[in-house]
This record gives structure tokens, C-alpha cells and sequence, in this order.
């Protein structure tokens, strides 16, 4: 056993980092101003966006995105139930319907093959989530999405950096949703991103990200600034500030050299894993593709142990291994078993899934001596509770 607790993710935080948060302090300008704009150009020009909007979450993202695009009380909008509950959670605030699908068993994405049979003259939009950082099939999808005029807004929470088919996720004919929490792949403490190709639908989630304003408060207060504005529509809270942005600006050079160092703790526990039959690894789509590896998360075989998924995890943490629990389907959570009922086994997949998922220690800092740590406490809690 590990003599030090070993979590299951910790951000990377360098001097470069830290001495712009500083500055930003010292500048007495901490909240929305020109860092934030550097951040937004930056992270724009490297997923390949015409249009990015940086905010204070991933969520507030998805919130205004779909009240941008004008959902109406009723319209249906197709998503995947393995994926954190924000996704469906700003569908409802928004008015809307979610309507779950089904999961592929391997990769654990959408399973694009079952959209269509749940398509209705009220779906407005589909949204894909780019699950563990591995793109969702996008090219059927896209076919979908034009043959019946709906909008495919991707949750991309999970994949800064991932690419499809040579394309960067933030780039396809979408609008991509991005997230900065500290267990992604790159953070800003909290915030997000929405990436698009559509000017009208960019400026209108600028709009509603700061009260409807028609000049943000750095256009407003700097040297160069006038403090007159006008409220333009109503509008919420959800703008980055430079103290957030800061920390950006110096994450996303970093961003490749961080995905080159989880794809390798990813493949030596693939090559660790690949013969333990209670365990089932993340599947590798077919498709051309970058995986970002936000998350390792392999299925364990409960059927074949003496205990659950929730004791296998406490069994880790009693051998200094830290886990996270990505996710337990959206339908399995009280509020949507009572409020969003699912025919008895209608998502056969993620069911099996969500009973048998845990994300396993991975971020940038690990050594392959932390990964053989994880896999040796994985393999003594299976031969502990072997059947």
C-alpha cells in the first residue's frame, strides 16, 4: 500500500500562473478586463473558433446557449444520460425536454445509431458530450442534425484539446461548450467557454453573460473607456474575470504536453489492465481521433466480486487511492427518476454503466510508479472479493 494518499486529480499550477494571478491583484483590475479578452483570442485561435465567449462555467455556457437559440416550453432536446446532470439540468431551466439516449457500451458516448427513433416534430437541438475527452461520432450525427434542421450544440466539457477525423473539437459547424473547472485538462479555478461560427448566436451569449450590457466594464472604466451603457435585453452573472483568466493564459500552451502525459498513465493502465477480467477498459473509437483523457474510467465487473462499485471504491481509499465517480446516469438521480421517467430498462447501456463506473487517478503530475500504485490496489481489492 501507497504511504501517501494519492488523489484522483489535482490541477497543475505553475510560477507562471501564480505571478499573473499576482499581477492581476496588484493591477487593482480583477474582474473582467483585457486578460480575459488575451484568454478568449487564445483559446479561440487554438480550437480553430471564429467566435469564443469565455464564462464563468462550462454550465453557464450551456444555460445561455440555449436560451440564446430560443427554446420554447416543450421542445425536446436530445442528449446522453452518462454525463454530469448540468447537461440536462440547463435543458429543464431552459424550458425544454431532455430526451435521453441510449450510450454506445465501449466508449460510453451517445450511440448515434438511436437518435433518429427518438427525433419528433418538437426536437429543436441534439447535444453529443465528448465523453472522458474521446470525440463523439460527429459525421452521422451532423447528417442527423441537417436532414431534420436542428442545432448540435456539443457539450465539450471534457475535451479541450480532443480532435475528430483531424479536426479540433471547437472547430465543427456547431457550438462547442467548454469547461475550466480544476479537474479538466486545463483550469481557470471555475469558467468556461462557448465556441461557435455564428456571430448572431456568439453576441447574443455575450449579451446575456453580463446583465444584457451593451459595454462591459473594462470598455466602461479603462483610460480609453466611456461609463455609459445601455441594457440591451435582461441578462445574468456569468461573466471570467482576469484573476480567472490569468491562470488561462499561461494553462493552454501547456495543453498538449498535458494530454501527451495522460495518454500515457491511460495506456500503461491499459496495458496493466488488458488481462484482469473484472475490469473493463475504455474502448477506442474506430473513427480518426484525438483523445483528450479527461478521465480514465473503466466498468467494474461487480457480477464477478463480492461487492458493489461504491465499496470497491472505499476499498481503493483504504489502500491511499483516491477515485471519482463519473457519473452515475442522469436518470438514476432522484429528481429525474420522479420527473423524468424512463420505460423500465430503455437505457439498457447506461444503466450497466452507471452501477459499474469510477474514474481512476489521472492528471499530468502522475509518475508511472503513481499508475503502477493504482493498478497494484486495483488488482488487490479483485483478488480480495474475487467470487
Amino acid at each position: 500500500m501507497r504511504n501517501e494518499f494519492l488523489p484522483f486529480s489535482t490541477p497543475t499550477i505553475e510560477d507562471a500562473e501564480i505571478n499573473e494571478v499576482v499581477d492581476s491583484l496588484r493591477s487593482g483590475w480583477i474582474t473582467t478586463g483585457p486578460k480575459v479578452k488575451r484568454f478568449e483570442e487564445a483559446f479561440g485561435a487554438y480550437v480553430g473558433a471564429p467566435f469564443a465567449v469565455p464564462l464563468s462555467s462550462a454550465t453557464a455556457g450551456l444555460h445561455l446557449t440555449l436560451l440564446a437559440l430560443k427554446i420554447e416550453d416543450g421542445d425536446e432536446i436530445i442528449t446522453t444520460p452518462m454525463t454530469f446532470v448540468s447537461t440536462v439540468s440547463m435543458i429543464v431551466l431552459a424550458g425544454g425536454v431532455p430526451v435521453l439516449v441510449d450510450i454506445e457500451p465501449g466508449t460510453l458516448n451517445i450511440d448515434v445509431t438511436k437518435i433518429r427513433e427518438k427525433i419528433t416534430p418538437r426536437t429543436r437541438a441534439i447535444i453529443p458530450v465528448h465523453f472522458a475527452g474521446q470525440a463523439c461520432d460527429m459525421d452521422p450525427l451532423f447528417a442527423l442534425a441537417a436532414e431534420f434542421g436542428l442545432t448540435v450544440i456539443e457539450d465539450a466539457a471534457h475535451a479541450a484539446g480532443s480532435e475528430y477525423k483531424g479536426k479540433r473539437i471547437g472547430s465543427l459547424d456547431s457550438v462547442s461548450i467548454f469547461s475550466f473547472h480544476p479537474n479538466k485538462n486545463i483550469t481557470t479555478g471555475e469558467g468556461g467557454m462557448v465556441c461557435t461560427g455564428d456571430e448572431a448566436l456568439a453576441e447574443e451569449v455575450s449579451l446575456l453573460k453580463f446583465h444584457g450590457m451593451s459595454r462591459e466594464a473594462w470598455k466602461r472604466f479603462a483610460a480609453t473607456g466611456t461609463p455609459n451603457y445601455d441594457i440591451l435585453l435582461p441578462g445574468f452573472k456569468y461573466n471570467m474575470m482576469d484573476i480567472q483568466a490569468a491562470i488561462g493564459i499561461h494553462q493552454l500552451p501547456k495543453l498538449d504536453g498535458f494530454i501527451d502525459s495522460r495518454k500515457a498513465i491511460a495506456d500503461f493502465y491499459n496495458r496493466a489492465f488488458a488481462t484482469v477480467d473484472e475490469l473493463a477498459i475504455p474502448v477506442t473509437a474506430p473513427y480518426q481521433q484525438r483523445h483528450a483523457w479527461h478521465l480514465y474510467t473503466p466498468l467494474v465487473r461487480i457480477e464477478m466480486l463480492t461487492l458493489d462499485r461504491d465499496a470497491f471504491m472505499a476499498e481503493l481509499k483504504k489502500e491511499n487511492i483516491g477515485t471519482g465517480l463519473h457519473y452515475k446516469a442522469v436518470h438514476h438521480h432522484p429528481w429525474y427518476r420522479e420527473n423524468l421517467p424512463q420505460t423500465e430498462q430503455s437505457l439498457p447501456n447506461a444503466d450497466y454503466a452507471s452501477d459499474r463506473i469510477l474514474s481512476l487517478p489521472l492528471f499530468p503530475r502522475m509518475t508511472e510508479d503513481d499508475a503502477a500504485d493504482v493498478v497494484a490496489a486495483v488488482k488487490t481489492v479483485i483478488a480480495r472479493h474475487r467470487k
